[in-house]
Parts: structure tokens; C-alpha cells; sequence
């Protein structure tokens, strides 16, 4: 964690205006040039900005403030700070330690297969490796691909969970759109407007098939009463003298 200055050219105008300390004194506390200190005592610099008291956020002290009053030749420490400010991240290769080297080619095979969205770049970044190595193992020419086996990066410890979730979720995000695939079921748009007189099955239903049922029970109908009629003259021959 780095310690710096918070607001430099506020805390400036604070100590131009409420303090008699030297240009050269503010000008070393604040890393400003003291040509910019002056002319922000002029009011030909940093106008508009608001003057920010470093002994309310705990940067200095008022004893600190005495001692430089005192002697011109002294320079203003900073303080412990109650605000820490992180040191920003070394761009390059992800650092693993000795006892971890032998992991990162079983911690690749796990995101080629797990994760085949992600980027050699970025596999490179969660586990310190090279492209070299992960198209090795992706193409199954690396001197040990017979015996690796796919383990979590994060079980490992090369790589946080919050470190493989952003990686993931920028390659998701650069990823092309898939391909529509068919549609298992009939959408309700296209079932809602099927014609009442066929059914799914492609038999009549609704009016045409009462329509077809009341021919079929006419004919019964019918056939009945000519059976029934030739009965009657049956028995009328029969029993006539």
C-alpha cells in the first residue's frame, strides 16, 4: 500500500491560504513546482478549487505545520494516513510460486475444457503461463499430456474465484451470438391460430367431424328401420288366412 498525498493542489491552497509556509515548503509537501504554488497565491492557478485542510484528514500534524513555520529550511512529513490509496498492479506475467509451477499445466486443461470461450491472453493472466504452453496443451502435443489431469485454478491457488468470474464474464460478453436452434414446440402464437375444424393429428374435429358422427348415426338410423320393416311384412305374410 502506498502512502500519498490526497488532493495535492486542494491541500496547496489550503496551506497558501492558512499557513506561513514557504513556497518551496509547499511546493515539496504537495510534489508541486513552487512556480505553480505561487501562482496559485497569485489566483492564476487553481481557481475554482476548494481548499482541503490535511490536519482534518489526518495528513499533518499542527506541530508539523509550527516546525516549517518556524524554519524555512524544514521540510513537511506525511503522516500515517487514515485513507490508503492501493499501489497500482505491475502489468505482466502473474508471478506463481516454485511450489505451484507443477499445477498450472493440470489448472489449463481445466479451463480449455471447462472455459474454451476464454482467451489465451487471459488464461495467461489467471495462471502465469505462456501461449506457447496452452496451445501445447490445447492440441495435445505437450511433453506431459498423457498424464495431466483438469483441476480447478482456484483449488490450486493460481488464481482467485473473483479473477476466473471477471474472465469469464469479459469473454462471455466478446463472445459471438449462437446459433438458433429449432423449436422444440409449437410457439402459442401458431397453436392459437390452428384451424378449429382439423385437430393436431390431422383428423377432423370441431363441426366437421359432429357433422361426419351425425351421417354415420343417420345411416345406422335407417338401416334399423328397413331391418325392422321387413320383419313386420314377415309376420303379417305369416299369420294372414
Amino acid at each position: 500500500m502506498a502512502q500519498q498525498l490526497l488532493m495535492p493542489k486542494a491541500t496547496a491552497v489550503w496551506l497558501v491560504d492558512n499557513t506561513a509556509l514557504s513556497f518551496d515548503q509547499i511546493a515539496h509537501f504537495c510534489k508541486l513546482h513552487p512556480l505553480e504554488v505561487k501562482a496559485i497565491a497569485d489566483g492564476e492557478a487553481a481557481q475554482g478549487i476548494k481548499g482541503l485542510d490535511p490536519v482534518s484528514t489526518g495528513q499533518l500534524s499542527r506541530d508539523e505545520i509550527a516546525k516549517g513555520e518556524a524554519d524555512g529550511n524544514y521540510r513537511l512529513h506525511l503522516q500515517e494516513t487514515r485513507v490508503r490509496i492501493p499501489e497500482k498492479k505491475r502489468k505482466g506475467p502473474r508471478y506463481t510460486p516454485l511450489s505451484k509451477r507443477q499445477d498450472r499445466p493440470n489448472a489449463i486443461l481445466w479451463l480449455v475444457r471447462n472455459h474454451p470461450e476464454l482467451k489465451d491472453a487471459q488464461i495467461s493472466r489467471l495462471v502465469g503461463t505462456t501461449k506457447s504452453t496452452i496451445e501445447q496443451i490445447r492440441e495435445r502435443t505437450h511433453w506431459n499430456s498423457a498424464n495431466l489431469q483438469p483441476m480447478d485454478p482456484v483449488t490450486l491457488g493460481l488464481c482467485s474465484q473473483i479473477d476466473l468470474d471477471m474472465e469469464v464474464q469479459k469473454a462471455a460478453k466478446n463472445a459471438p451470438p449462437r446459433p438458433e436452434t429449432g423449436d422444440t414446440l409449437l410457439p402459442a402464437s401458431a397453436t392459437e391460430n390452428l384451424d378449429e375444424s382439423t385437430s393436431v393429428f390431422g383428423a377432423p374435429s370441431g363441426p366437421a367431424q359432429a357433422e361426419e358422427e351425425e351421417e354415420l348415426d343417420a345411416d345406422k338410423v335407417f338401416a334399423k328401420l328397413s331391418s325392422l320393416k321387413g320383419r313386420t311384412d314377415d309376420e303379417d305374410e305369416d299369420g294372414s288366412f
